[in-house]
């Protein structure tokens, strides 16, 4: 994953060239969002339309019982199967890209959405409507917000890695761990803790996106990059959005 990593020293572009080097840095970043954000929009359709599949409502909208293919996807071992498929796309993703074709990096950054928003299709039997839509907008704004600084500020936070790294870690732990105690003190904890880590891991990887730009990388580099650059932002807002709504979400 060197390729991806190589934010180190660069020569200094001759002044002539600037104007052509940001020209490629904005071509370059745009992508990144683009593909950022159709992989979200992926994400949210099939989320709702699996649980438009999968739940049984009533005339007032609440959810009353499960489908046979909302039976089968969450009553049975298959479940575990929806739950850990994109855990392994991440994965196959993040060691593989380097040797895929940037149209199947994309593809496969697609179909890993698709499999979130799969796993994520019980949130809309969990939520309200109206709270999934607030908490969406109100991590869309913060989003935005975080990444637009981490790409303007002048300001280096590559030393901010190793510790929000250790903070997904120490998430991590306390969530395997509020599985057996489940203190609803300890999730607040995680929620919270949850939203600062994944705001600062926003700005430090868009400032690092930035940093993988090389004028002189080919097509298909250029492209790989922003495929992972691509995954390393729509991991922030997801998890950012799926704390927020823990902490503001209105349950059904």
């Amino acid at each position: 994953m060197a390729e991806y990593r190589n934010a180190g020293a660069r020569t200094v572009p001759a002044a002539g060239t600037r104007a052509d080097i940001d020209q490629g840095l904005r071509s370059y970043m745009l992508k990144v969002y683009n593909l950022m954000a159709g992989g979200v929009a992926i994400t949210g359709v099939a989320a709702y339309a699996l649980y438009m599949l999968s739940f049984v409502t009533n005339d007032a909208g609440q959810v009353v019982g499960l489908t046979q293919l909302g039976n089968t996807l969450f009553n049975t071992p298959l479940k575990w199967i929806v739950m850990l498929a994109p855990l392994g796309m991440v994965f196959f993703l993040s060691f593989r890209v380097h040797k895929m074709s940037v149209a199947a990096a994309q593809a496969a950054f697609w179909s890993y959405a698709a499999m979130v928003g799969v796993s994520l299709a019980s949130i809309f039997a969990v939520y309200t409507g109206e709270s999934i839509t607030q908490v969406f907008f109100i991590t869309a704004a913060s989003f935005g917000a975080l990444s637009l600084w981490g790409y303007t500020t002048k300001r280096d936070i590559s030393g901010w890695g190793s510790f929000l790294f250790m903070g997904v870690i120490g998430i991590v732990i306390a969530m395997v761990v509020n599985i057996f105690l489940a203190s609803p003190a300890l999730q607040f904890a995680i929620s919270v803790i949850g939203v600062l880590v994944f705001a600062g891991l926003t700005a430090y990887d868009t400032q690092q996106i930035k940093e993988m730009y090389y004028e002189g990388d080919g097509s298909a580099v250029m492209g790989r990059k922003a495929v992972m650059g691509a995954l390393r932002l729509y991991l922030d807002f997801l998890n950012m959005f799926l704390f927020l709504l823990q902490l503001f979400g209105n349950r059904e």
